[in-house]
């Protein structure tokens, strides 16, 4: 199955080209280009989750290594029955020597050995199990940044703002339209101020410049953060100056000196002692790795709440050139942020909504097919923007499996992992080569599904990837109909929507 899974990345990459082209000037500009369109990948992804079942197979490296973090000392429930038995064989002494219980108190040799053997063994699990035990983690409580309405921003407002923009032409205004007809955006995303400020970039004679800065980078960025913190310390009740001992913050694309954090710390005047941490560069998922780094930090130091900020700005990268891999970003991401609150205080616990389970981190970033997925640049005329490969399709499936397939041992049921440890028997040992792929049933093990509003596209691919049924996309159809790709803090959307409508 890995020779499988190195082929299909080979075939994949095989398609991409290098092309030379020459733009009016006459010079020649060199970019990499693919050779099929978007729609051809998206079609022969999701036949290739569809028709192959060796395809969703679980890659038992990513098996083997969700095995490992499982750790029964770590388990109360597992403590609890060892506990129990040595409990037991010691009530069972006592009562075949109940006769004898004033000679035992008189002269310890009878059954000495092996009552102090047990009770030695007892206090070894014991020790044991405070060593391992992991602190938990209390989700108090979580918002989502919802703009005003005066930054909605429809399809024709869009296509109206980057044609009074003056930079686009005609085909590239219908490229942009032809996405945002298949994207599965809504009519009531937003898009933070300066980008509704086209006409002065226009007056600029196309200088970006001159609204899509630093400065405005600031205002989206304060206007997003601490609208959600707002928020959130006021419905809890937290005084941040006092309250807040860890603050992670996570945004992609802007990051300014002084750092978001501390634009946070200054903000709320919050103590000299408080961890901070800034996240930048990691996409998407940052907000989950902020959330597992949390989870880490909590092992380290007891007794302590944490918020995490996640976001993305947009303002200093909305693309104004003409490369249509650069284009695609305009049509997806929109403005959007969460604040979370996290505490591993015991005295939390009544206080908490949710208790964190589990975290697991796969990286894909040694496949240079996924990690050339998405790019931030410039084009060739200087114009930065974000690069998305037309691969990501395949780059989000092989991603989500690896991850999956880790998290799998840890949260499914004792009878999958029976069949799983029968069809390994039938396949390693016994050779029988006859025997369909295991590809388990997701939903005995989740409820809900909480997938990053990534794209119509790549909702569809993880959807047959994991032969999920249309009702688990609903609150990921739902996040990117009405919100669009808040980038980190997509899933925070969803989680919303999942508690408020099942």
């Amino acid at each position: 199955m890995d020779n499988q899974g190195m082929n299909g990345l080979g075939t994949t990459s095989s398609l991409r080209r290098r092309v030379r082209r020459t733009d009016s000037s006459g010079s020649e500009r060199t970019f990499y280009a693919l050779a099929e369109s978007t729609r051809v990948a998206w079609e022969r992804v999701k036949s290739l989750y569809s028709s192959d079942p060796d395809t969703r197979t679980a890659d038992m490296s990513d098996v083997k290594q969700g095995y490992r973090f499982i750790d029964p000392l770590a388990s109360e429930t597992t403590i609890f029955v060892i506990t129990s038995l040595f409990m037991f064989f010691l009530m069972c002494q006592l009562y075949l020597s109940r006769k004898q219980l004033i000679e035992l108190l008189q002269n310890l040799e009878f059954h000495s050995v092996e009552v102090i053997i047990v009770m030695i063994l007892l206090l070894t699990v014991q020790v044991a199990y405070r060593l391992h035990k992991v602190r938990p983690v209390f989700l108090l409580d979580f918002v989502t940044y919802k703009a005003p309405e005066r930054l909605a921003t429809s399809t024709e407002h869009f296509l109206e703002l980057s044609e009074r923009a003056g930079v686009f032409n005609q085909d590239q205004l219908a490229f942009q339209r032809k996405l945002l007809e298949r994207s599965g955006l809504g009519e009531k995303t937003s898009f933070p101020d300066a980008m509704h400020r086209a006409d002065e970039i226009k007056n600029a004679n196309g200088n970006g410049h001159v609204v899509l800065n630093m400065h405005n980078a600031r205002m989206e960025a304060e206007q997003v953060i601490f609208g959600v913190l707002d928020e959130l310390f006021a419905k809890n009740n937290i005084d941040p100056k006092v309250d807040i001992d860890i603050l992670i913050v996570n945004c992609s694309l802007f990051n300014p000196t002084p750092s978001l954090s501390a634009m946070v710390v200054n903000k709320y005047k919050m103590k000299q002692s408080i961890r901070t941490y800034n996240l930048a560069g990691m996409g998407c998922s940052a907000g989950l790795i902020a959330v597992d780094l949390c989870k880490d930090l909590f092992q380290a130091h007891k007794n302590v709440r944490c918020v995490i900020v996640s976001t993305e700005n947009i303002t200093q990268n909305w693309y104004l050139g003409k490369e249509k891999s650069m284009l695609i970003s305009n049509t997806l991401f929109r403005l959007g942020g969460a604040g979370i609150l996290l505490s591993n205080r015991g005295a939390d616990r009544r206080l908490a909504r949710f208790q964190l389970m589990h975290t697991v981190r796969t990286h894909s970033g040694a496949v240079d097919l996924a990690y050339d997925s998405i790019f931030q640049m410039e084009d060739k005329e200087g114009i930065r923007g974000v690069k998305l490969s037309k691969n990501i399709m395949d780059v989000a499936g092989n991603a989500l499996k690896s991850n999956v397939t880790t998290l799998a041992p840890l949260v499914f049921p004792f009878a999958v992992h029976i069949k799983f440890g029968l069809y390994v028997l039938k396949k390693k040992v016994l050779k029988m080569k006859s025997i369909p792929p295991f590809v388990p049933d997701f939903h005995r093990a989740f409820k809900f599904f909480c997938i990053h509003t990534g794209g119509r596209g790549v909702l569809d691919v993880l959807e047959d990837a994991l032969k999920l049924t249309q009702d688990d996309l609903k609150p990921s159809r739902f996040v990117l109909e009405r919100f669009g790709n808040v980038s980190s803090a997509s899933v925070w959307y969803e989680m919303e929507y999942v508690e408020k409508c099942g």
